[in-house]
C-alpha cells in the first residue's frame, strides 16, 4: 500500500463494544451523506450476524455499508487484507465525492488502514508448525503464558484464547529474538494514508457494563444459540479461528456439551466486559482521538460536520 497523491478524507468512529457505534454511525452518515466502511474483524464473516452485532438489513438499507459479509467463516482474513479492501472501498466512495465513515472496534484494522503494517518477513514455518502442535498438545493457555514471559506488551493486547495471534507473536519472537511489540514501536506508524478525523465514543464504565450484559441477553433472545447451531450444522468447526471468537466459542461450548448454558452466558458477559476494557486500552494509546460521550449524539454529528466543512474550505 502506498500513499495517495491526494489522500482521501475519512471520518473514523471507534470505541469499545457496547458503546453504540452502529447507531451513531448511521446517524452521522445520514447527516453528512457518507457511506460506512466497517472496521470490525468479525462482521466480515457471512452467517455470523447476531453474535457480531452486525447492522441489520434495515440499518444497512438506510446507509450503504462496505466490508460486511465478504468471506465465509472458514476463509482467512487479516489486517493486511483488510487494508487493501477497505482502501479500495474508500477510494470508490471518494471518487463519488462522498466521505467514508470508518466504523468499528478493531483497533489494529484502523491503525493498519491509516498507517500501514510494519514490514516483516513471512516468518519461520517450522517454528509456526511447532507452536501449532504445542497448542494442540498442551492447550492455548500454556502458549499464552509463554507469550506473557517473552512479550508482555503484546500479551496485554492479545486475548488468551486467540491462538492465531498468540502463535504469530511467538513465531516473530522465536525467529528474530525481538518481541513483536518492539517491531510495532519501531514502525512509528507515522505515515498517514488518509486525511482523518478520529472520533472515539465512550460511556461510563457502569453504564457500559450494563449495556454489555443486556446485549448478551438480547442476543440469546433473538436466536444466538440457533445461529451457532446453524454454523456447526453447515460444517464450520468450533476450532476455526472465527468460531473461537467472543461469544461463538462460549455458545459452541454449550451446544457441544462442554459447559452449561448459565455458565456459558456468565463467561460470555465477563469476557465481553474484559474485551471492552482491552479495546479502550488500545484506543487510549492513539494520540489523536477526540473522545465524546456516546449519549451526546449532537456533539458527534457536529464534530463530523465541522471536519467536513473545514476540509471543503
Amino acid at each position: 500500500m502506498t500513499p495517495h497523491t491526494q489522500n482521501p478524507r475519512i471520518i473514523v468512529i471507534c470505541g469499545s463494544t457496547g458503546t453504540g457505534k452502529t447507531a451513531a454511525a448511521i446517524s452521522v452518515a445520514q447527516a453528512v451523506g457518507a457511506e460506512i466502511v466497517s472496521a470490525d474483524s468479525m462482521q466480515v464473516y457471512r452467517y455470523m450476524d447476531i453474535g457480531t452485532a452486525k447492522p441489520s438489513s434495515e440499518e444497512q438499507a438506510f446507509v450503504r455499508h462496505h466490508l460486511i459479509d465478504i468471506v465465509n467463516p472458514d476463509e482467512p482474513f487479516d489486517a493486511r487484507l483488510y487494508t487493501v479492501m477497505a482502501g479500495d472501498a474508500i477510494r470508490s466512495i471518494d471518487h463519488q465525492n462522498k466521505v467514508a465513515l470508518v466504523v468499528g472496534g478493531t483497533g489494529l484494522y484502523i491503525r493498519a488502514l491509516r498507517h500501514g503494517l510494519f514490514s516483516l518477513e513471512s516468518g519461520d514455518s517450522i517454528i509456526r508448525d511447532r507452536l501449532k502442535q504445542k497448542a494442540l498438545n498442551e492447550g492455548t493457555e500454556n502458549l499464552y503464558m509463554e507469550l506473557k514471559r517473552s512479550d508482555p506488551e503484546s500479551a496485554v493486547r492479545i486475548h488468551p484464547n486467540d491462538v492465531y495471534r498468540i502463535i504469530r507473536a511467538l513465531e516473530i519472537f522465536k525467529s528474530t529474538g525481538t518481541p513483536m511489540s518492539v517491531f510495532h514501536q519501531h514502525h512509528h506508524f507515522s505515515t498517514d494514508f488518509y486525511a482523518v478525523r478520529m472520533i472515539g465514543l465512550y460511556r461510563e464504565r457502569e453504564l457500559l457494563y450494563e449495556r454489555i450484559n443486556r446485549r448478551v441477553d438480547r442476543m440469546l433472545e433473538t436466536g444466538f444459540i440457533q445461529e451457532v447451531e446453524s454454523l456447526l450444522n453447515r460444517g464450520y468447526s468450533s476450532t476455526l479461528k472465527s468460531m473461537k471468537s467472543l461469544g461463538y466459542r462460549h455458545i459452541a461450548d454449550y451446544v457441544e456439551g462442554r459447559t452449561s448454558l448459565p455458565d456459558a452466558v456468565l463467561s460470555m458477559k465477563q469476557d465481553t466486559r474484559r474485551y471492552a476494557k482491552r479495546q479502550m486500552t488500545w484506543f487510549r494509546s492513539e494520540k489523536d482521538i477526540l473522545w465524546i460521550d456516546a449519549e451526546n449524539m449532537d456533539d458527534v454529528k457536529k464534530t463530523a460536520e465541522d471536519y467536513l466543512m473545514m476540509k471543503s474550505e
